[in-house]
């Protein structure tokens, strides 16, 4: 009965943490979604409420970090139970980087709604937040259904990201030759897409995780990676 009893403690603690990592994961949604629409609307209130909600985001992760050290300590998970103790802590910690990103993104968006828009860039870079949104949806459902095969197609679906990301590199460089006045927006435009992309990383980090908690191993190919551009990322 006392086994029965601690077991079944154990199993409400995880579900409370797991509970928790799905709030933050719909922060993080809406981060993405929110920034990108902010950027392209020129909607400084929108950035605004981006900016201040990513305090909600890194406590949630500070919460998560915190139970699940409690559990480690007052319960001493072993095999699959502790993977999945380590596992939720990996994936808050990849959300908490895609929220700062999102953070980002909006960060620059006052700065761009004074500036003269550079072709339909900021439309191209919304489309390609959505893509990574997607992408995240489809992880934190691959990690409630314990879905390898969900989480493998969101890793290979990294490469369309780059790709997108590899277009507007490119876009941005001619715009930038062709018009020196364009050289600013430009820059803030491509680091914003450089944001965008590192989401796309952080996402796939997340499928990696999901994949190594249902199989026990981490996945033996290493993910495709299409950004062939040499720029530093924004850190």
């Amino acid at each position: 009965m006392q086994d029965q009893h601690i077991a079944s403690a154990f199993d409400r603690d995880l579900e409370g943490i797991q509970a928790q990592i799905m709030k933050m994961g719909g922060l993080v949604e809406g981060a993405i979604r929110e920034s990108a629409l902010s950027l392209d609307t020129r909607d400084e209130e929108l950035a605004e409420k981006v900016r201040a909600a990513d305090k909600a985001i890194d406590a949630l992760e500070e919460l998560i970090n915190e139970e699940a050290a409690r559990v480690i300590a007052l319960r001493a998970p072993t095999a699959r139970d502790l993977r999945l103790v380590l596992t939720v802590i990996k994936i808050s910690a990849n959300l908490e980087r895609i929220g700062d990103y999102g953070k980002n993104m909006a960060k620059r968006t006052s700065v761009l709604s004074q500036m003269a828009p550079v072709s339909d860039s900021t439309g191209a870079l919304r489309r390609m937040a959505r893509e990574v949104e997607l992408m995240l949806k489809d992880a934190l459902d691959a990690y409630v259904q314990r879905d390898a095969e969900l989480a493998t197609s969101v890793i290979m679906r990294d490469e369309d990201v780059d790709q997108m990301y590899n277009a507007l590199f490119r876009e941005f460089l001619t715009f930038m030759m062709e018009d020196p006045r364009n050289i600013s927006a430009c820059m803030h435009l491509h680091f914003i897409a450089k944001n965008v992309e590192r989401m796309g990383d952080h996402v796939t980090s997340i499928a990696e995780q999901v994949i190594y908690l249902v199989t026990g191993e981490h996945p033996e190919e290493a993910r495709p990676k299409a950004d062939k551009t040499s720029f530093a990322a924004e850190r």
